[in-house]
């Protein structure tokens, strides 16, 4: 199946491969085309300003949680419904889980035999931005590094400094260059980059992008480039199935400014097991009626607790699904929302749902980062005591206060000595810092939704 794809890559992070990659897909998108975007690795805040930039939802390839088959189907069933699939790495190109290559751009580059270009910071900058590109090429001769986009470039005579070693020495076109200015930064925070639920002027961000690029990079180029990738790869295995499967239960979706972090695919493989996923908001209006679970992902609660502890009617709704036995599932902002309180950032204490023993307090410093391996504590509505889950845990707080009996996994990072507990797991409840992706945990997805099909159940025949 010929699928046009290009991947932007950076030499590090921080190069500005995010704006790059956004204003291309925007840029692509205004002459016509339809761009499907992808996001390399866990993030969940890069993935909005794809989406917005692209007008199709994001898609995140991450071969730690997916395996190869799962990124291959990830990028075929998206994939194929556009004209051009622009996908954008993370970290540096092949910076990967610890010191090797797994979850690397370099990995999903290669798994999808996508053609990639290499963003490189050009400030203080001349000939030996050669030698970096020529590093990159030969470090890997598998890969098909094919082209480079040069950012923050002094000026035209810079450029043509740049490009005449870059071209002369290593072979590999350049594409274009950008400069220096406010009018492409995108706005950050704590944990990256500003949620594009909160950023008001966004569409016209995003025009400008779309207009700096056109101006200094070559889309001909970059599209000519794309098309040359040979047949995608397909998966051996599928964790989508032929067929979906009837709708079994409702299962409720907080989606608001305060909670975002969720991906796309898992989302769908809920839907595609039996879950019709229905929105509703910690900020405004209660709990939808009937609802037989709900998934409180992560996000920012912590930015908008004033306004979570006010709206008293969700809340109540919540801890009366807890009480009548209702599956939740909670991710990181999840829990925080299900704790006693939340301490800010400025030290101010914010009641929270109380569901949870214990209460959360937001860092100075980052608590926790990277890719761990969780083992279940206690059978659970996700799994079994002693299963073993890929995760993803990034978060400023801690939870204090609450009984370690309670705790729902051990978690283990690659590197460090010994396991730390993580979350708490009780009855039909479950949350915890842990970060997962459905479609990388297909069996557990599996269990949620036929938990909350039992619950459905019972609620039906209960006198």
């Amino acid at each position: 199946m010929l699928l046009p794809r290009i991947v932007i890559a950076g030499v590090h992070s921080g190069v500005g491969k995010t704006t790059v990659a956004t204003a291309l897909m925007k840029a692509l998108a205004k002459t016509g085309l339809k761009v499907q975007p992808f996001k390399v690795g866990p993030d969940y805040i890069d993935p909005g300003y794809h989406t917005a930039a692209a007008g199709r939802p994001c898609r995140n390839l991450d071969a730690w949680f997916l395996g190869a088959d799962g990124v291959r189907e990830m990028f075929v069933r998206s994939a194929a419904g556009a004209d051009i699939s622009v996908i954008e790495g993370v970290m540096g190109l092949y910076d990967g889980r610890g010191s090797g290559d797994e979850g690397s751009t370099a990995q999903v580059a290669r798994l999808l035999k996508a053609p990639v270009i290499l963003v490189l910071d050009a400030r203080s900058m001349a000939r030996s931005a050669a030698a970096m590109v020529l590093g990159y090429k030969s470090f890997d001769p598998e890969l098909n590094l094919c082209g480079v986009i040069l950012n923050r470039v002094g000026s035209e005579r810079h450029c043509r400094l740049l490009t005449e070693a870059i071209e002369e020495s290593t072979g590999i076109p350049v594409l274009g260059r950008l400069g220096h200015g406010s009018e492409m930064e995108l706005p950050e925070r704590h944990l990256g980059l500003l949620p594009t639920a909160e950023k008001n002027n966004l569409s016209s961000l995003l025009d400008t992008m779309a207009h700096k690029i056109r101006e200094g990079v070559s889309l001909e180029g970059l599209v000519s480039l794309a098309g040359q990738a040979p047949p995608a790869p397909q998966p051996e295995r599928l964790i989508f199935s032929e067929n979906a499967a009837k709708p079994r239960a409702r299962i409720g979706l907080v989606l608001d400014e305060a909670f975002n972090f969720y991906y796309r695919d898992g989302l769908e493989l809920l839907g595609h097991l039996g879950a019709e996923m229905v929105d509703c908001s910690s900020l405004e209006g209660k709990l939808p009626a009937d609802l037989d679970g709900l998934y409180i992902g992560g996000g920012f609660p912590e930015m908008f607790a004033r306004e979570i502890s006010q709206n008293l009617e969700f809340i109540m709704g919540v801890r009366e699904g807890c009480a009548r036995g209702m599956p939740v599932y909670a991710e990181c902002g999840g829990m925080i929302f299900l704790s006693g309180a939340v301490t800010d950032f400025s030290g101010r204490r914010h009641k929270m749902a109380g569901i949870i023993p214990g209460e959360t307090v937001m860092l100075k410093k980052r608590a926790a980062l990277g890719y761990v391996t969780a083992v279940s504590l206690k059978d659970s509505i996700l799994a079994p005591a002693g299963s073993r889950i890929k995760g993803h845990e990034f978060h400023y707080s801690t939870l204090q206060g609450m009984d370690p009996s309670h705790h729902a996994y051990l978690l283990k990072k690659e590197g460090e000595e010994g396991a730390r507990p993580d979350g708490y797991s009780s009855g039909s409840l479950i949350a915890a810092y842990l970060h997962i992706h459905f479609a990388g945990c297909p069996r557990e997805a599996g269990n949620f939704v036929g938990a909350c099909a039992a619950f459905r159940h019972s609620r039906r025949f209960r006198p």
